[in-house]
């Protein structure tokens, strides 16, 4: 798709992976809302950005939230492009080493913020954008939604999180085929260890073990290579119903 002079709407635009996507979209000429819940943070990027950028803080969960970040973004240009990168994890095994069982709040709460919150907006988006005028290939929208190789190879640790990036790789087959007949691609990225500021605050101990496995290069992922792959699934019209992993082939060991 030719995304000169279209919008997207990128969640947790705001942060890491998102902020990335953020500014490698502007740079092509694609306008941008910051959805994140974070709303000071959402308005300072997009500020940075200038009048082709737009802030709109709330959860993604929120359909009122959701609606005001499409609203915003047909105000900007013709929503053509979501990107999903908002979630979160948290660490906990399925029985603790002292017999505690995992809480069950804490697993509900991780699938809300991956899964169910990349559904929810991805269904109001993609409704908002089948109302498009088709390109000369009939297509009217991209999704691309942000998993994770934990759920393919979640570690010891990593149940909530592993399942919910499990159910965003799950989502992809079938909501291509769902929105195929409107002409919306879909499409998911599996990061591996990415280097956000969060990560890059860690320990160089930890830093160091977290990179011993990756191949090549033998470093974290740069968010901008996050963005980049973002770009190039917009940009490539037969990318659709594809999971594909971002990681330097990496693969976890079990802890």
């Amino acid at each position: 798709m030719d995304l000169n002079g279209r919008s997207a709407i990128v969640t947790g635009g705001a942060g890491g992976l998102g902020a990335a996507c953020v500014h490698r979209l502007a740079e092509i000429g694609v306008r941008t809302v910051v959805f994140d819940l974070h709303e000071g943070r959402a308005k300072e990027l997009a500020d940075s950005i200038g009048p082709t950028a737009a802030a709109v803080g709330g959860d993604v969960n929120d359909d009122e939230a959701v609606a005001a970040a499409i609203s915003a973004a047909q105000a900007l240009g013709t929503l053509s492009l979501v990107v999903n990168v908002a979630g979160g994890g948290a660490a906990g095994r399925t029985v603790a080493r002292d017999g505690t069982p995992h809480d069950k709040a804490t697993f509900v709460r991780v699938m809300e913020m991956n899964a169910i919150g990349t559904f929810n907006v991805t269904r109001l988006a993609a409704a908002a954008m089948a109302g498009n005028e088709p390109t000369e290939d009939g297509e009217r929208g991209i999704v691309v939604n942000t998993a994770s190789i934990a759920g393919l190879e979640g570690q010891a640790g990593q149940l909530a999180y592993g399942a919910a990036k499990a159910a965003i790789l799950g989502m992809t087959l079938p909501m291509a085929r769902d929105l195929a007949p409107v002409g919306i691609r879909v499409c998911a990225i599996a990061p591996g260890t990415m280097g956000t500021p969060l990560m890059l605050s860690a320990p160089d101990t930890l830093k160091n073990r977290l990179v011993e496995t990756i191949q090549f290069p033998r470093r974290m992922g740069r968010p901008e290579e996050f963005a980049l792959l973002v770009e190039s699934i917009a940009r490539n019209p037969y990318l659709n119903g594809e999971n594909i992993r971002l990681d330097g082939a990496l693969r976890f060991p079990p802890k």
